[in-house]
């Protein structure tokens, strides 16, 4: 089973057979539709559990809260994104590239973009676990990209890096595409 395909079969609380998994998938799509229509002060768990066509209490089993769920949703976007694949032997490219493929998984999506950078500041038990998933991830992206034996002072100036522009792009200085321009700019001049 590949990365994506066992994230589909295991949400933040458990291990799921089929039909849960299909519960947990209809909740994440309706969610990012309440999100567009709603934005994230107006969603609850409810009103996502309704355009899923599943019980409140349903939805409760599988996500503590909107901010879990909404981690949920960038966790699946992120293993589900491949990362790019380069043949370039110089590992500031290689870096670049990959970055700019994180920063843009949520881009053309405003209320969700913003929905992310509130939902992984949140204090929720579930979702600070899926905020370690996530740093495990973008820290294994980079270290690939960097090659063999990087500098760990590197990985994790260019962590802070992505972390502080998820929180500016949040924060509404940037739309996404504009924020993912500054991370490719301020990736050079640490990997210079």
């Amino acid at each position: 089973m590949s990365e994506p395909d066992s994230v589909i079969l295991e949400a933040t609380r458990r291990r799921l057979s089929g039909k849960q998994a299909d519960t947990v998938d209809k909740l994440t799509r309706s969610a990012v539709e309440v999100l567009a229509r709603e934005g994230f002060a107006g969603m609850t768990i409810r009103m996502v559990a309704a355009a899923a066509g599943v019980g409140t209490a349903t939805a409760y089993t599988y996500f503590s809260s909107k901010e879990h769920l909404v981690a949920e949703i960038f966790w699946r976007r992120l293993v589900a994104s491949p990362s790019p694949v380069s043949e370039d032997p110089d590992p500031t490219v290689r870096v670049v590239a990959e970055l700019r493929n994180i920063a843009m998984l949520v881009a053309d999506e405003q209320e969700l973009s913003g929905a992310v950078t509130s939902a992984l500041l949140g204090r929720d038990p579930d979702v600070e676990h899926l905020r370690g998933r996530i740093g495990a991830e973008i820290r294994k992206r980079i270290i690939r990209a960097l090659g063999p034996n990087p500098d760990p002072d590197v990985v994790e100036s260019l962590e802070l890096l992505y972390a502080g522009a998820l929180v500016r792009a949040g924060m509404g200085y940037g739309s996404y595409s504009e924020i993912a321009d500054r991370i490719e700019a301020s990736a050079l001049l640490i990997l210079r």
